[in-house]
């Protein structure tokens, strides 16, 4: 593939994904991610992420908007958790089931990466915290608005981790939607 090739970015990701998975997080070299991505150059790598773990974390802002999105135009009626189960729902929709065998890859090397699983213990705080913020921004309380979004983005990770390890056909979306309830159900025990 020629360097100008459309979809740089999306290349460097999977080419990341499958050597990291082949021959580990550490021994892979950005040279080595950039070559096996279409004869791309380091250059081309650094123009789309700053260093080598963040080509594994690159969605996560688009995933914290579409949810802020997807917070904001909820109706008004809707309370923090519906405004949270629609946020679930548009971010698990988002991940085409041609991308589990991706998640897949991408889940074991971040379970098998000391360094990775802090990287995504704070990425996955910062998705929490900007889904606390648009949930405040609809009038909810502080303290409300952290708990609906806890429980959103656990309902998101869980849904993921099932999507990744389990055999079968459902969809992000529809491992989302079951997590959810589980997770209302679960609270309803507590009250």
């Amino acid at each position: 593939m020629a360097r100008w090739d459309p979809n740089a970015r999306e290349r460097l990701i999977r080419a990341a994904v499958e050597l990291f998975a082949e021959q580990g997080y550490e021994a892979t070299t950005i040279n080595e991610i950039a070559q096996r991505a279409g004869g791309l150059t380091k250059t081309t790598f650094f123009r789309h992420f700053s260093d080598k773990r963040e080509v594994l974390f690159a969605g996560q802002e688009i995933h914290s908007r579409i949810m802020s999105e997807a917070i904001a135009e909820a109706p008004e009626s809707a309370t923090p958790l519906e405004m949270v189960k629609s946020a679930l729902d548009a971010l698990a929709s988002s991940f085409p089931q041609e991308r589990r065998e991706v998640g897949r890859k991408l889940r074991t090397v971040v379970v098998n990466t000391p360094e990775l699983r802090e990287r995504s213990a704070s990425k996955r705080a910062a998705h929490t915290a900007a889904t606390a913020e648009a949930l405040r921004s609809r009038g909810v309380s502080q303290l409300g608005a952290e708990i609906a979004a806890e429980l959103g983005t656990r309902a998101f990770y869980t849904a993921f981790e099932r999507w990744t390890t389990s055999p079968g056909t459902k969809t992000l979306a529809e491992h989302a939607h079951e997590v959810f309830l589980e997770l209302k159900a679960a609270l309803a025990v507590l009250e």
